[in-house]
């Protein structure tokens, strides 16, 4: 029903100012039909009607000092609220003529819908309510004080890679053009985190934002976070310290998962106006945000930043969405290929070992289970031939021992050990299920018992013990044991241990952007000044794939294509819906009208403080007017099922055991309806089976016990009618909780021995032939180190004594005749370096002398210069970065190169229509002191 506008005012308007703190009552705060006086047209000296001269703006809010802050104008909730958008931005410029100072934020609203312009700086936006006073006290403060950001130095010990930085600078240059989301994609393991808070360092010292949200999918990412915050920012106030469950709101940096986020925006007694933040950051933001938590987003409405991990080309479609790129391509993009081929390397790459059992490629049957394995279930009665299960069935239906068994030989045997030898390094085993991960941490305890139980542990998201200071993540982490940690998805994403040197796939994974974020796992370097007497080195980390994870993403690079997720109470009306319609199309009103009475109670239950309500608004009020209902045509049901039907994914506070229930008999009595007796018979069995679920030892489902027993009758269903199944859902449904399912019991369990089918090392990666050099400086390392300890030439060189030319010529031709063969020639391309004499480099392996080779110079030098010129814009950073392989690729550049081909892609005249005549100069001297 369509309100005046001053009942849109008194009845919606002055509620929603009223949540955020605004007394409408108070004329120090607001201010109703606040009179502007306005020039007479020219030649008049009095008003030629009453009021002429005068405008009255709807509602003024006012500052702590008096003066206007804000215009609001109301339109009633039958026009749209854009009508009132010339009007309001009119009153703001003549109030700000009227009694001067700061031009007032402008708002024009209808009660349902609420728009925000700032006049002169961005174009108007759709919002979720007013803000506070102190939002706009804020908002008014950073409009006045905020310098410009292509002027702002990034703090480069924060994050000061070149990549770091011109991912920043995009950012920077995108908020200078008024734009209000973005996306970084950056491959695990190459610092989002120090990259975005080295972002909000600047935009914070910019005055371009006073109040930041970090948003995380998981505890344990939230705790990273704040560390991380801490230690790059550590005078800036953070929420939540320890202990704390209510939302502070005098801190400058919050950290929060989604669900805290989701529940906070919810609840009426902590309010958190939708214009509290300045900056949302959400991290790993291909995960959570679509259905349900995409509404934190949807509240605050303000500049957002994606980071992912997740390669451009797989990224699902909704997060450029999301993040308003509408041409597929995100904000910057960093990938693992670009950091484990940079020189010096940024991230480590890793070698594939592929182990498959017997039973994995070959199943369990009598056929390949051994004899003696098979005279043993003989033995305990079991019948050999009964036992028949395909290997893709191993951890689901069945469940071996010795397959189990067979996996953790081989890693221990097989595994990147650490410094000593024995014992494996840091390590992930990716689990199926949290059984398989207890069984495995008992097969480390039975074939370890040395180790007294603390090589391997279980970590799962669910036990507390995992958490805070001590937990085991803290353990793994930082101390010595444990050194395995057995993970079920917790692992999988976002943790941050540089130490890990072995990941081991003991489940197959079918998720591409998953995949690769397991992997991303093990792609972070070690920290020179932070050595772990557990890992001194890592070169690279091993992947040991018993599932073949890797011949499979070969053959689907996208991995299994995913069907969207309906969320159960969407599904519901769904089905709510067909079978109003069938029942209208069969003539069974009585049915019919069961079914919308339902209905019509699940949207009055949908959550009113949600967002995505709020915003429907417009859409409810149709389906609160009484005639709606009296006839629902097929026009209406599509209304239904396109714009109410979609509003249910915000429920998130249910019983949805009793709602699966409700659901499965609804889907039951919808097939009796239709005829479809072969669809409604497999329904009734699995209806069956879970009431033959419920344990009649819990007091509560024994009051119910005459029903579950007729209901697991045929008689029963013979007879069951609408009253029957309304019956059932009433007293049933929430006794589902205490269901006892039986999973664990119905798969099978047997301990048989297992053998190896195939084991194979396997070089993978963009780095192919930088393995093969890693290998050769080993091996010529190796070699000098054995023959130092009886060659007199070298005993000397490593004395720090000097060697005559004869004495070079001898040991040059000894080393170029035995294995490995070494010249210097070689010595050149392994070491990188085109310009060390022989003994040099003899000296730099024996530790006496550090050689730094080309590359690593070249880098260095760039890395300095970029430094010393921080406020340089992203295309001058690409330029450079181009620049930079260009030297260490042809080892010399000439003027006449940076004005051709590849230089003239980033611009038509190269350097010249990047760079000043000053900077230009000071990069040839950059590049001629290389070359020299």
């Amino acid at each position: 029903m369509s309100k005046s506008e001053a009942q849109t005012r008194a009845e919606l308007i002055d509620q929603q100012l009223s949540m955020s703190g605004w007394d409408v009552k108070d004329p120090t705060q607001v201010v109703e039909e606040y009179d502007i006086l306005t020039t007479l047209l020219e030649g008049l000296a009095e008003p030629y009607i009453p009021y002429q001269g005068h405008q009255f703006s709807d509602y003024v809010l006012l500052g702590k000092n008096g003066k206007p802050l804000a215009v609001i104008e109301a339109k009633k909730t039958s026009k749209e609220a854009a009508i009132g958008r010339e009007q309001a931005k009119q009153y703001c410029y003549n109030i700000q003529k009227q009694v001067g100072g700061e031009l007032p934020f402008c708002f024009y609203t209808n009660g349902h819908e609420t728009y925000f312009w700032d006049l002169g700086n961005a174009p108007p936006r759709k919002v979720i309510g007013f803000p506070t006073r102190d939002d706009l006290e804020r908002f008014a403060y950073i409009r006045r004080n905020h310098k410009p950001l292509t002027d702002e130095f990034i703090n480069t010990s924060i994050a000061g890679r070149d990549y770091q930085i011109k991912a920043i600078r995009s950012v920077l240059e995108g908020l200078e053009q008024k734009k209000r989301n973005f996306l970084l994609v950056m491959a695990t393991g190459t610092g989002k985190t120090r990259t975005c808070i080295a972002m909000i360092d600047t935009l914070m010292r910019a005055g371009h934002a006073e109040k930041i949200l970090f948003l995380v999918d998981r505890i344990a990412l939230r705790e990273q976070a704040l560390v991380a915050f801490k230690e790059h920012m550590p005078n800036e106030p953070r929420w939540p310290n320890v202990g704390e469950k209510l939302i502070a709101k005098d801190r400058r940096i919050y950290i929060a998962t989604y669900p805290t986020m989701l529940n906070i925006i919810r609840d009426d007694v902590q309010h958190l106006s939708p214009h509290f933040f300045d900056f949302i950051v959400v991290d790993e933001s291909h995960r959570s945000i679509y259905n349900t938590y995409g509404e934190v987003l949807d509240y605050f409405k303000t500049i957002t930043l994606g980071l992912t991990a997740t390669p451009t080309d797989i990224i699902d479609h909704n997060t450029f969405q999301i993040f308003h790129c509408d041409d597929g391509l995100p904000t910057f993009a960093y990938t693992f290929e670009e950091a484990v081929n940079n020189v010096p390397p940024y991230l480590c790459n890793f070698q594939v070992m592929k182990i498959q059992t017997k039973f994995q490629m070959e199943g369990i049957s009598k056929r390949t289970i051994s004899l003696e394995d098979q005279k043993k279930l003989i033995l305990r009665g079991e019948e050999v031939e009964e036992i028949n299960f395909e290997g893709s069935q191993l951890e689901k239906q069945v469940v071996n021992k010795g397959t189990n068994t067979l996996i953790v030989r081989e890693f221990m045997e097989e595994s990147i050990k650490d410094a000593n030898g024995v014992l494996p390094g840091k390590t992930i085993f990716f689990c199926a299920t949290k059984a398989h991960a207890r069984r495995m941490e008992k097969i480390f305890d039975a074939l370890y018992p040395q180790y007294k139980g603390e090589l391997a542990k279980v970590l799962v998201s669910d036990d507390p013990r995992v958490y805070g200071k001590g937990g085991l993540l803290d353990q793994f982490t930082n101390n010595e044991m444990p050194r395995i940690a057995i993970s079920v998805d917790m692992l999988d994403t976002g943790i941050d241990v540089r130490e890990i040197v072995n990941l081991v796939f003991a489940k197959p994974v079918y998720s591409y952007t998953k995949f690769w974020q397991m992997i991303g796992r093990g792609t972070r370097l070690l920290e020179a000044n932070k050595p772990k007497p557990w890992c001194l080195e890592k070169d690279a980390f091993l992947i040991l794939d018993c599932w073949d994870n890797f011949e499979y993403f070969k053959l689907n690079p996208k991995g299994k294509e995913l069907k969207p997720q309906v969320p159960l109470p969407v599904r519901l009306v769904g089905i709510r819906l067909d079978k109003i319609e069938s029942a209208n199309d069969g003539g069974h009103a009585d049915i019919a009208a069961r079914e919308v009475a339902k209905l019509r109670q699940q949207i009055a239950m949908l959550p009113k403080e949600s967002v995505v309500i709020k915003e429907a608004a417009t859409t409810l009020t149709r389906v609160d007017d009484e005639n709606f209902w009296i006839s629902l045509n097929h026009d209406k049901l599509e209304f239904l099922r396109n714009k109410i039907k979609p509003l249910f994914r915000t429920v998130s506070e249910a019983d949805f055991k009793a709602m699966r229930f409700e659901r499965d008999l609804l889907e039951y009595s919808l097939a009796v309806l239709i005829e479809e007796k072969v669809q409604a018979e497999t329904l009734k069995e699995g209806i069956i089976k879970q009431i033959g679920e419920l344990p009649l030892s819990v007091s509560f489902v024994k009051q119910e016990e005459a029903l579950i027993r007729a209901a697991q009758t045929n008689h029963y269903w013979a007879l069951a009618d609408e009253e029957s199944f309304d019956d059932m859902v009433a007293k049933l449904g929430s006794l589902m909780k205490f269901r006892e399912q039986s999973n664990d019991q119905e798969q099978t369990h047997l301990d048989l021995v297992d053998e190896l089918h195939k084991k194979e090392c396997v070089e993978f990666g963009p780095q192919h032939a930088a393995v093969s050099i890693t290998r050769y400086r080993k091996m010529v390392e190796e070699f000098i180190a054995e023959l130092t300890e009886h060659n007199p030439i070298l005993q000397k060189i490593k004395n720090g004594e000097a060697v005559s030319a004869l004495e070079a010529h001898e040991l040059s031709e000894l080393l170029q005749e035995e294995h490995p063969h070494i010249t210097e020639t070689l010595l050149r391309q392994v070491y990188k370096n085109r310009k060390a004499r022989f003994i040099q480099f003899i000296r730099h392996i024996l530790g006496i002398e550090v050689l730094q080779s080309f590359p690593d110079t070249v880098s260095a030098a760039f890395d300095q210069f970029i430094r010393t010129h921080n406020i340089l814009n992203s295309r001058q950073l690409e330029f450079l970065g181009l620049l930079k392989n260009f030297i260490v690729e042809r080892e010399k550049v000439e003027r006449k190169d940076l004005i051709s081909t590849p230089f003239t892609v980033i611009h038509p005249q190269g350097i010249r229509g990047v760079f000043s005549l000053a900077e230009i100069n000071e990069i040839l001297l950059l590049t001629e002191r290389l070359a020299a």
